[in-house]
């Protein structure tokens, strides 16, 4: 996801205006897989704008890098739209080289938006379609624009969300289930009200895989990293961990009363260690408390 300065002075812009195509299907058929791929990452990485009067716009903003997929959306697009470069100052890069896609029709804004594009500020308010839509191809969208895909520090492989729409993770943990059986409850991160989901091992490899098939649009980068995970297997000498028991809110409320993971586990009948690993978690905000909603895992 590119990052945003608007302080920033644009050192280098170059543009191309390509003619609209001619309108052969509805734009944005969310049962497209195309078009489905393309609303989930305009949903995570797209900016949708008012103007004065019947005046606005969409924009996204990319590393160059990833140009081509704006290409796409360029073609997919049956109104006038445009492509720039720019090279500016970010806190992260002297010279971050960017590419934006620009329309500005009033017809295709109204039809995103009724689709549930907002404008203005979004992350915390986008939500899955309420339309029929092509699913793994939408989260493929969400993933590429705000997710990474790779193997860890360890070589173990990943695929990971991090979204502030609780709708949008809680989506994701449902379809991964379904496709992989691995369960995850989504939490806030306490300092930044962040959700992160994340899949290692065979349910990365799962994941990737029925996320990221052949000839689906999608990032390169990213496509070769989720092809790249097929070839992992797991070492002889790496157990496998059997799913742990779920924290219910009253086990949670009773660990805090007695804030004390070796009488907590008497009463609970849990371990010491894992009393002692939960109590630390609420305390910290890893996990939300029981009074703030359902408690994670």
């Amino acid at each position: 996801m590119a990052e945003h300065d608007t302080n920033a002075t644009p050192l280098i812009e170059l543009g191309d205006v390509a003619p609209a195509p001619p309108v052969a299907q509805a734009f944005m058929d969310l049962q497209r897989p195309d078009y489905a791929y393309m609303f989930g990452f305009l949903q995570a990485d797209g900016h949708l704008a008012r103007g004065t009067g019947r005046k606005g716009r969409l924009t996204v903003e990319i590393n160059v890098r990833d140009i081509a997929v704006l290409h796409a959306f360029q073609r997919l697009t049956p109104y006038n739209s445009s492509i720039t470069e720019r090279v500016r100052a970010t806190n992260f890069s002297e010279e971050h080289h960017s590419a934006i896609w620009t329309l500005c029709d009033q017809e295709a804004r109204a039809t995103l938006n009724g689709l549930g594009l907002p404008y203005g500020r979004k992350s915390r308010k986008i939500t899955p379609p309420r339309v029929e839509f092509s699913r793994r191809d939408y989260l493929r969208g969400v993933i590429d624009a705000d997710g990474s895909v790779g193997h860890t520090g360890q070589g173990l492989p990943f695929v990971s969300l991090t979204t502030a729409s609780a709708a949008v993770g809680a989506y994701l943990c449902r379809y991964a289930k379904a496709v992989t059986g691995s369960a995850r409850q989504i939490g806030r991160n306490a300092r930044d009200g962040i959700y992160n989901v994340v899949y290692t091992k065979e349910a990365a490899v799962q994941l990737a895989g029925h996320l990221y098939y052949p000839g689906c649009l999608s990032l390169t980068r990213k496509q070769t990293a989720a092809t790249a995970l097929a070839s992992w297997e797991r070492p002889a000498d790496m157990p496998v961990r059997s799913p742990g028991r779920r924290w219910k809110a009253w086990e949670d409320r009773a660990l805090l009363a007695h804030d004390d993971a070796e009488a907590a586990a008497a009463e609970l009948g849990r371990s010491k260690a894992s009393c002692a690993v939960r109590l630390w978690r609420l305390k910290t905000g890893k996990v939300r408390r029981p009074e703030d909603g359902p408690a994670g895992t």
